[in-house]
């Protein structure tokens, strides 16, 4: 990694602490600018709060506000519905599911680091960082 060259800021949203920790420390070591958030309620949170991730890995199956639901609130707002999500699933079915839900990707858990960072350099040089207010 250049460190002249900071990576993306990436939103992990996901309820597992342990998989949401090994996440953020992996990509941490890679460079990228990382913060978590618990469910969707947590997440959109952060977005409404000021939060610009440049890509958002979210699960799908969460508490209280899950995959699903805190995708159709991100949509609804246009400060943040141009943000890619990456979609994290242990379902067989996770490619359908992102594409359902207007994902970039789909990724099945236990997740393969080597293809998420595959992703995740497909993403960040084609997006803009999501504007700041």
């Amino acid at each position: 990694m250049n460190s002249l060259n900071p990576k993306a800021q990436v939103l992990v949203v996901e309820d597992d602490p342990d998989v949401a920790d090994m996440l953020s420390e992996l990509l941490g070591l890679e460079g990228y600018r990382v913060m978590q958030a618990r469910e969707g309620r947590e997440a959109l949170a952060l977005l409404r709060g000021g939060a610009t991730p440049d890509v958002i890995l979210l699960d799908l199956m969460m508490p209280e506000m899950n995959g699903w639901q805190f995708r159709q609130a991100q949509l609804a707002d246009a400060r943040f519905a141009k943000v890619p999500v990456v979609v994290l699933s242990a379902d067989c079915s996770t490619q359908e599911k992102a594409v359902n839900l207007g994902a970039r990707f789909g990724l099945r858990k236990p997740v393969d680091i080597e293809r998420l960072l595959e992703v995740l350099e497909k993403i960040q040089p084609s997006h803009a960082p999501a504007a700041r207010s």
